[in-house]
């Protein structure tokens, strides 16, 4: 008998796994399984649903069009998406009430525009965690104009930006709203062009995170807020490369134009430094916003000026 009960739990999970294979995206509530990720999200339509994801490489992508979802590796870093883009977009289009994304890893998205990106959010609130964005010419970009809320956590992005693909820059994030942007528990390198985060937003929390431009090819600012705005930069570790296109400064404030007060803006409790052997004299804070912005104590490498004002 005891010979018996191994064949019994092969013949029992081999059609549990090839169902998994052939609809590897299931609605967690209901435990229906789709063959595609844009089949899976559509059946949602406005409701609520979680969306677990396989482990696999898929070229797939989805537009998002409402309700309410939460995309979820089964295994964090295990459930891929790869040189699919939507709309010419990104392989996830969001414009739904709101989107959560938790484990998953984005790369090679390239698009005729340059803005080839893993996410584009649209409409509604959006939670990133736990999720790479990988060699591609974007991270995450987008925005709505409202009071959209976006909360990006323990994520990594390497190998993201351009300037010489489009006529604009892209970016590792790219984000704007007249809400909230907060980005924290994270880690930036390898940038292939433009600025690791460029927000237009009015209140943005940037804290915790690691920017390490070393290995880094062309590329500008840390963290570019070229309209402005408030909130906290604290408690992240930045090192500027050598390969750069603007090394002027690790932090801008209102290089554009001054849509949002800096008034209060807080940069505290952060770590700058050159790569070894650099010999210039960037800004760690560059501001043109003329305005006073609360710059607390900050431990800055040799040859890193605290503050310029433009």
């Amino acid at each position: 008998m005891r010979r018996i009960i191994p064949l019994i739990a092969l013949v029992l999970t081999a059609p549990a796994a090839a169902q998994q294979q052939r609809a590897p995206f299931t609605i967690a509530e209901t435990g229906e399984g789709f063959a595609t990720i844009n089949d899976a999200v559509q059946s949602v339509r406005m409701g609520t649903a979680t969306i677990l994801i396989a482990p696999g490489v898929y070229h797939q992508c989805t537009v998002q069009q409402g309700g309410n979802i939460t995309f979820k590796a089964i295994q964090p870093g295990t459930a891929i998406f790869e040189g699919t883009a939507c709309e010419d977009k990104a392989a996830f289009v969001l414009r739904g009430q709101r989107a959560a994304v938790d484990g998953l890893v984005f790369r090679g998205m390239q698009v005729s525009d340059g803005n080839g990106a893993g996410i584009r959010t649209e409409m509604g609130d959006l939670t990133v965690t736990n999720s790479t964005f990988l060699d591609s010419q974007e991270g995450i970009l987008g925005g709505e104009p409202s009071g959209q809320r976006i909360t990006i956590d323990h994520s990594t992005f390497s190998g993201l930006g351009q300037c010489d693909q489009s006529p604009s820059c892209s970016h590792a994030i790219y984000l704007a709203n007249q809400g909230s942007v907060t980005i924290t528990n994270s880690r930036f390198e390898r940038g292939t062009g433009g600025h690791y985060v460029k927000l237009r937003v009015p209140h943005a929390t940037i804290s915790n995170n690691s920017f390490d431009d070393t290995a880094g090819h062309k590329t500008n600012y840390m963290i570019d807020l070229p309209e402005g705005g408030t909130g906290l930069i604290s408690g992240n570790t930045f090192v500027q490369g050598r390969d750069k296109e603007n090394w002027t400064a690790f932090i801008v404030v209102a290089a554009e134009h001054q849509n949002y007060t800096a008034a209060g803006l807080r940069v505290e409790s952060n770590v700058a430094s050159l790569a070894p052997g650099e010999t210039r004299s960037p800004a760690f804070v560059a501001d043109y916003s003329h305005e006073q912005l609360a710059l607390g104590a900050n431990r800055l490498g040799a040859g890193v000026r605290a503050f310029e004002k433009r």
